[in-house]
């Protein structure tokens, strides 16, 4: 009978113990003279800052100047009896997102910690608006929230039984996108309100999605055009590029709004808004396409050569097993584009566009609010980091779904 001992190369070390709260900040915050002299400074800072901040907020601002104008923040100039298709179009959204919700958290519980931070947080700012608003937008907005909880629930049942249609949810998201635009702006038995009439955050919204979902494949076919192996494919996508990243944001917008209309047909002149769109587009997609060309240089060249021995022909190989790839790896600077794209919107103000900063210019420009900047202009930044830290929310969930943090 032998008895084997373990060498003393591979005993594997003891599991670690938890650490507790206190354990933790005195490792962390308190370890040696200097950081604690440190922890001191930044908590008096920080409890000068909050006390500060907080005596402005509840004894000298004046609120008012939202209560008065947030409809105006929101719709815009949007008329004011057809704002029920406002209204319509939010709760198709918001439906939407709880079904996506729901299938999304099939297997797993609905109300998890995340989820019931964030109703919790969605809670709090509608039950803010809610005291700056009427009764029936307060009434509606309790109703927004009770149709999240209904149609995520309804969503996970739904899942359960047709696993499959997760496949289907973007193009569910595309159409339910078009119906709400054509609720917004009207047609057939509606009434029309052009797109130039849109404003607020609802054309910060609008200009901001539609550029971000037609600048990512003309980025990705940028990208793939300047590795072709087309002399005049690749140095077209070259002299784009880098021309585009040369120029700053707003000369292209000035450009799409007076040369856009001059290379057009005669009497085609589209409306400055779809202007807008279009210089937004050409300006972000030059730097997504440079962004997708990092991720297709971090394909390892082994994958080139498998897909090859395999027998696939390069337009298989690139659809098939090098974009996919590439296009995970670098989720991260895709949507830090995209968040950076959302707050560009906020230069339309300047070549005439009444976006969420043309808004807040226009109400401080009324007389009864002169003065008001920082109130409104808080208000107006808690709006901007709601959406992009949403956006930033979902780029994290899907980076976990793909498994992109393990690699």
């Amino acid at each position: 009978m032998t008895s084997t001992q373990p060498e003393p190369g591979i005993i594997s070390a003891p599991p670690a113990k938890a650490v507790g709260p206190f354990a933790w900040t005195q490792k962390n915050l308190f370890s040696t003279w200097y950081n604690t002299i440190l922890t001191l400074v930044c908590l008096a800072a920080i409890v000068w800052l909050a006390t500060t901040f907080l005596t402005w907020a509840f004894t000298e601002a004046q609120w008012a100047v939202l209560q008065a104008n947030l409809r105006l923040f929101f719709v815009g100039r949007y008329p004011v009896t057809l704002l029920w298709r406002a209204w319509t179009a939010l709760g198709l959204l918001v439906g939407l997102g709880g079904l996506t919700w729901g299938i999304l958290a099939r297997l797993t519980p609905l109300f998890n910690r995340t989820s019931l931070l964030m109703l919790g947080a969605l809670a709090a700012i509608f039950a803010v608006m809610a005291l700056l608003t009427d009764t029936t937008s307060s009434l509606l907005l309790v109703g927004t929230l009770v149709l999240i909880v209904a149609t995520g629930l309804l969503g996970q049942q739904v899942g359960r039984r047709l696993p499959s249609l997760v496949v289907w949810l973007p193009l569910v998201w595309v159409a339910t996108f078009f119906v709400g635009l054509w609720l917004l702006q009207g047609g057939l038995f509606l009434r029309p309100v052009r797109l130039d009439d849109l404003s607020g955050l609802l054309l910060t919204i609008l200009t901001a999605v539609v550029s971000i979902v037609i600048s990512f494949p003309f980025g990705v076919l940028l990208a793939l055009g300047r590795q072709s192996t087309l002399p005049v494919v690749r140095w077209f996508s070259i002299a784009y590029i880098e021309i585009i990243r040369g120029l700053p944001l707003i000369g292209i917008l000035f450009m799409a709004q007076v040369m856009l209309p001059l290379v057009l047909p005669v009497g085609v002149r589209p409306d400055r808004v779809v202007r807008a769109i279009a210089g937004l587009t050409i300006f972000s997609a030059a730097y997504l396409a440079e962004n997708v060309r990092g991720g297709l240089q971090a394909v390892p060249r082994g994958q080139y050569e498998a897909a090859k021995a395999m027998g696939l022909n390069p337009l298989l190989m690139t659809l098939l097993i090098t974009l996919p790839q590439a296009l995970k790896a670098v989720i991260p600077t895709i949507v830090g584009q995209f968040i950076s794209l959302f707050k560009d919107t906020s230069l339309l103000a300047i070549v005439g566009l009444v976006e969420l900063l043309g808004i807040a210019q226009s109400v401080l420009a009324n007389p009864q609010f002169l003065g008001r900047y920082v109130e409104v202009y808080l208000f107006i930044a808690v709006i901007y980091w709601i959406c992009c830290y949403c956006m930033a929310l979902a780029s994290r969930r899907l980076e976990r779904q793909l498994n992109v943090e393990n690699r």
